[in-house]
C-alpha cells in the first residue's frame, strides 16, 4: 500500500471520527503527493524515496511554521501546526535517538576519512543518503559538526 492509500484510508476514517486537526494534516499531505504526481518529469508516479522526501518537507514546514508563530506567541496557530506534525510524523519511519545517531555518523566518518570540520560537505553527503527518513537534517548536521570539531 503507497502512501497515497495510507492518507486516503486515514482521511475516511478522520471524516467519520470528525477528526478536524487530523483532516487539516492529512489534506495537506493529499495535496502535496498530487502537486508531486502533476509535476513535469513525474509521469504521475511518486518513488517510495519521493513519498519520504515530501513527508520531510512538510514536517520541515511546520516546524518553521511553530517556531515563528512561537516567538510571536501565537499558541493557537502553533498548536495547530504541533497537530499536523504529529498526524504527518505518523507516516514517517522512526526516527533514531541521539546515541544511535552518533554511533552512525562516527561510522560514516570512519569510512569517508573525514579528520577535520574541513570534510563536513564530504560526511553530510553521505551521512543524509545513508540516514534518508531516519533522522533530521539539522540533527545531522549538528552532531557531525560535534564529532568532527573533536
Amino acid at each position: 500500500m503507497n502512501l497515497e492509500e495510507k492518507v486516503m484510508g486515514e482521511m475516511k476514517e478522520a471524516m467519520k471520527a470528525k477528526d478536524e486537526a487530523g483532516l487539516r494534516g492529512l489534506r495537506a499531505i493529499k495535496a502535496e503527493i498530487i502537486k508531486a504526481k502533476t509535476d513535469p518529469g513525474a509521469g504521475g508516479v511518486i518513488t517510495e524515496d519521493g513519498e519520504l522526501k515530501l513527508l520531510q518537507k512538510l514536517i520541515k514546514q511546520r516546524k518553521d511554521s511553530l517556531e515563528i508563530f512561537t516567538q510571536q506567541n501565537r499558541n493557537d496557530l502553533a498548536q495547530k501546526e504541533q497537530e499536523e506534525i504529529a498526524i504527518i510524523g505518523k507516516f514517517l519511519p522512526a526516527q533514531m535517538s541521539e546515541p544511535e545517531l552518533k554511533d552512525a555518523i562516527a561510522k560514516i566518518i570512519a569510512e569517508t576519512g573525514a579528520s577535520s570540520p574541513a570534510d563536513m560537505g564530504k560526511v553530510m553527503g553521505a551521512a543524509t543518503k545513508q540516514l534518508a527518513g531516519k533522522a533530521d537534517g539539522k540533527a545531522i548536521s549538528a552532531v557531525v559538526k560535534e564529532l568532527l570539531s573533536k
